[in-house]
């Protein structure tokens, strides 16, 4: 393999020929060889967007030249196009700063600018520190990406694949809205409701999770930038850190601001474990919806069987014609892992020392996860499971007709324990309600008609 000579304050460093990171990425890559897991594509992208942003507010404020900032724009937009995306190798398990990912990005973006420039015929040699990082540090330029990147994750991915499938549960509410079955609640019969009343509810979780997760994640909008080493912002314009955030805005239409206290902005990640905590919520959910969904269309001969979901593959290499809710058993799984992320973007955001928490690579790394994971979830949910869900009107009917629950409506006319022993009966003797109810003598069969009606039971409150 052909290499070229980097060097830094260490000294000399081997770099492949064909990569145009430098020497302090090289470093890492060989000191940190452990496990698979890479920085999210996600940070670097946001790390691109906020050296661009800082080369510009540098340029306004007349701390960096129209030719350099002008090179470290066009060399940041080809990253943020994803030109150099193999450029970028870092692992997730490298300094709790996040330094030598901020420095492998400063060092592309360095080494493709000069390659700029060159071509250009400028005389002009831009420094991954002196310029790319100009005003900044590792510790107030990592926090600021990864909230830019979890922002991003969040409003522009994850929630239009919320929207996507609670608009599925709503047709499907509006469509099963007639549609009468018998309630369950502790895994027991109960009284009537409708299967789109039923459906609604999953609809409604959804509703509120979006809500809950746009309210949390506005409070990563505030970026560390402008801190510099430990808050104090040495090395900095005072009015750096809100020009950067302004520019920031404009390249992504979000309304960014500079933390107002910087010293909280290094060590503190609080909104990370407040946003991801509404993720947490959403997952909840989406493992409730997912079981729901299994246990109503288990069977199909020996189970609930009240609903129909797709067959999309074979379920069992041993039995033919066996078909399992797969999408529900994928989006729980998801949820377990999202519920692990949790404790560790928690336990992470505990461990802010002093002016600094070292933790951050792996806080950015589970969160994205969890977004990722919950949006491509939901988005497979929704086309290949909860768009085929369709009754089983059949089973719906029978399942009603035979609940011992149906009783309740007579508690108005005959008392909670009269109709109890109707129910008891009935279930004792293998009756129907009507039947035990006529033999207590308690109600005529005119009386049972008219009482018992699970169309009247679902809108108690209708007249």
């Amino acid at each position: 393999m052909d290499f070229r000579i980097e060097r830094d304050t260490m000294g000399e460093v081997k770099v492949p020929a064909d990569k145009i990171w430098g020497a302090q990425t090289q470093r890492s890559k060989e000191n940190f060889q452990i496990g698979t897991e890479h920085m999210p594509i996600e940070l670097v992208q946001a790390m691109a967007i906020l050296k661009k942003s800082a080369a510009i507010a540098n340029n306004k404020l007349g701390k960096l030249s129209d030719i350099k900032a002008h090179a470290i724009v066009q060399a940041a937009d080809e990253v943020l196009n994803g030109q150099w995306d193999d450029q970028f190798p870092l692992v997730v398990w490298q300094t709790g700063s996040g330094t030598q990912s901020n420095m492998n990005v400063n060092e592309v973006i360095a080494h493709r600018a000069n390659q700029i420039l060159q071509d250009a015929g400028q005389a002009d040699r831009i420094h991954p520190n002196d310029d790319v990082n100009k005003s900044q540090s590792s510790n107030d330029t990592f926090p600021t990406a990864l909230h830019i990147a979890a922002v991003l994750k969040v409003e522009d991915y994850l929630l239009p694949r919320l929207r996507l499938l609670k608009a599925t549960f709503d047709d499907k509410a509006a469509n099963f809205k007639d549609i009468i079955k018998i309630g369950r609640t502790h895994l027991q019969d109960a009284t009537p409701l409708t299967l789109g009343q039923e459906i609604s509810g999953w609809s409604a979780m959804l509703e509120k999770s979006e809500r809950m997760i746009k309210h949390n994640v506005e409070y990563m909008k505030e970026l560390a930038i402008g801190g510099t080493a430990v808050g104090t912002g040495i090395n900095a314009h005072p009015e750096f850190g809100d020009r950067v955030a302004a520019e920031i805005s404009l390249l992504t239409g979000k309304s960014f601001t500079s933390a107002a206290n910087k010293f909280h902005a290094l060590t503190s990640h609080d909104e990370a474990v407040v946003a991801h905590g509404a993720l947490k919520a959403l997952a909840a959910d989406l493992m409730k919806i997912a079981n729901d969904v299994r246990w109503l269309a288990s069977g199909p001969r020996s189970g609930i069987g009240e609903i129909t979901i797709p067959e999309n593959e074979p379920g069992s290499s041993i039995m033919p014609g066996k078909v399992n809710p797969t999408q529900s058993e994928a989006m729980t799984m998801v949820v377990t892992q999202v519920v692990g992320n949790d404790a560790t973007i928690a336990f992470a955001a505990s461990q802010g020392n002093f002016e600094l928490n070292v933790f951050k690579p792996v806080i950015i790394y589970n969160f994205l996860q969890s977004t990722r994971l919950l949006a491509d979830t939901m988005k497979s949910f929704n086309d290949h499971c909860a768009v085929g869900i369709e009754p089983n009107k059949e089973v719906l009917d029978h399942n009603l007709q035979n609940s011992l629950m149906l009783v309740t409506a007579l508690n108005p006319y005959i008392g909670y324990e009269n109709a109890a022993k109707i129910a008891k009966k009935a279930h004792n003797e293998g009756t129907t309600l009507k039947e035990a109810a006529i033999a207590t003598g308690l109600l005529t069969e005119k009386q049972f008609d008219e009482y018992v009606d699970p169309a009247t039971m679902i809108y108690p409150n209708a007249k």
